[in-house]
């Protein structure tokens, strides 16, 4: 019969409890002192540790800097927890080699922000049979059996996209502008990626649904070079954009280079050549100060803060209880256009939040 790493960590607990109780008893006879009780007692405690192990999948954006930030602060040793930090460098045989080795360390829980969604049953089957429980974040990995995992936390992708394009139909038929008037180009994240599947999802569907003209997808794989380079493609090639539908705040933050050194504006008076722009994530403090002057039409936010919504995770599991499968994460939708103040999806409303130096001041991140 196999024993899991948590059941072997309490026998050893236990066991070493009790040799230190019988050292203690035995160098108290011979006059031992406060500090090599206290010594002891540190050696104890080291063994509570909980080792966690954390696969991140790069370092591409702000967000996920904030997102392994939030990871560090949550399980730090003074919380009682050991992290082992591995960045998988946006390729997925590297995060693979670190499950890998988490297993050969015995970790006792495994945290994976994939690269992409396929290609994970293999190594996750290893997991579960070295019995280590698996937490995703962020983004969602498609397997066979859902049973690989534990539980996933992260963002409704999907419905972010639908936020954005149901803002930019609010502000374009507040405009009297018709569905063939609206000339978009998408600067796609990393293909593959659940962010890039949810939101160039929502958009296909609002395009459909609207009838507006999707002139070209493009990864811009979520960073800010690539972002400029393919917005400054795309407006050789076409001579009529008014909207560029950026997946994140480094993509924005390219695409107004490439807009600008064309000799291009970017803001809303779409009517009279300025170029609309759409962006994600909400953590760049740039594309935020871009966002409060206009510059970036909205963002909608994606919160990066993981951090303690996984650590609330494994304190359910270290209690033996059973988290939620899926723990989706709440977020704000952000604009200092005063012409739309919410926009429904599903029947469901959403406020957008005016953005002002003061809301600025008071966000966590």
């Amino acid at each position: 019969m196999s024993v899991s790493k948590r059941t072997r960590k309490n026998i050893l607990n236990k066991f070493l409890s009790v040799i230190f109780a019988v050292v203690l008893f035995m160098v108290s006879g011979c006059g031992s002192s406060d500090n090599e009780a206290d010594n002891n007692g540190s050696a104890a405690s080291a063994a509570d540790f909980v080792t966690v192990g954390f696969s991140q999948l790069g370092a591409e954006s702000d967000w996920r800097s904030a997102n392994s930030r939030s990871m560090r602060e949550a399980f730090s040793s003074d919380k009682g927890y050991e992290l082992i930090f591995e960045d998988g460098q946006q390729k997925q045989s590297k995060q693979i080699t670190a499950i890998r080795s988490f297993i050969q360390q015995g970790v006792d829980y495994i945290v994976l922000a994939p690269v992409t969604q396929d290609g994970w049953d293999s190594v996750l089957q290893e997991t579960k049979e070295a019995d280590i429980p698996v937490i995703i974040v962020d983004r969602m990995v498609d397997v066979a059996n859902d049973d690989l995992f534990t539980c996933w936390v992260g963002s409704d992708f999907y419905l972010e996209g639908c936020k954005a394009c149901e803002w930019l139909y609010q502000y374009t038929s507040d405009l009297g502008m018709k569905g063939e008037d609206i000339h978009i180009v998408n600067i796609q994240g990393t293909l593959g990626s659940s962010a890039q599947i949810g939101r160039s999802a929502g958009l296909n569907d609002y395009v459909e649904k609207y009838g507006w003209d999707l002139r070209e997808e493009t990864p811009g794989d979520f960073t800010q070079a690539k972002g400029r380079e393919v917005m400054a493609q795309m407006l050789v090639t076409y001579n009529n954009i008014n909207v560029v539908y950026c997946e994140n705040d480094n993509e924005a933050l390219g695409a107004i280079e490439a807009i600008e050194a064309a000799g291009l504006h970017a803001g809303g008076d779409i009517q009279n050549g300025d170029i609309l722009v759409l962006s994600f994530d909400g953590v760049n403090e740039n594309a935020i100060n871009y966002c409060l002057e206009g510059t970036i039409a909205c963002i909608v936010e994606c919160n990066p803060l993981h951090g303690p919504r996984v650590e609330n995770i494994i304190k359910t599991l270290e209690k033996g209880g059973s988290p939620d499968k899926l723990e989706y994460v709440s977020e704000t939708l952000y604009s200092s256009y005063q012409s739309v103040n919410e926009v429904s999806v599903d029947g469901t409303t959403y406020p957008v939040t005016m953005l002002t130096q003061e809301v600025i001041d008071t966000r966590a991140y």
